[in-house]
């Protein structure tokens, strides 16, 4: 999912993501462990989407505040 599509999720949209992103998060890195992942590069760019998540989640309470 890209940046802009982000943007135009609500906040109750955008935390349902966040859940779901670290459920595959969890899941990806028991794949890490199990030796069952062959991209590693996946960990970080779930953690990334989580991270933009996170911040326009914190930027829209600020604007409503």
């Amino acid at each position: 999912m890209k940046a802009s599509e982000i943007r135009n999720l609500n906040t109750d949209d955008l935390k349902a993501k966040g859940v779901e992103l670290e459920k595959e998060l969890f899941n990806v890195r028991f794949q890490l462990h199990t030796g069952r992942l062959e991209n590693s590069a996946k960990i970080s760019s779930i953690r990334r989407q989580i991270a933009r998540i996170n911040t326009l989640i914190s930027e829209k309470q600020v604007q409503r505040g």
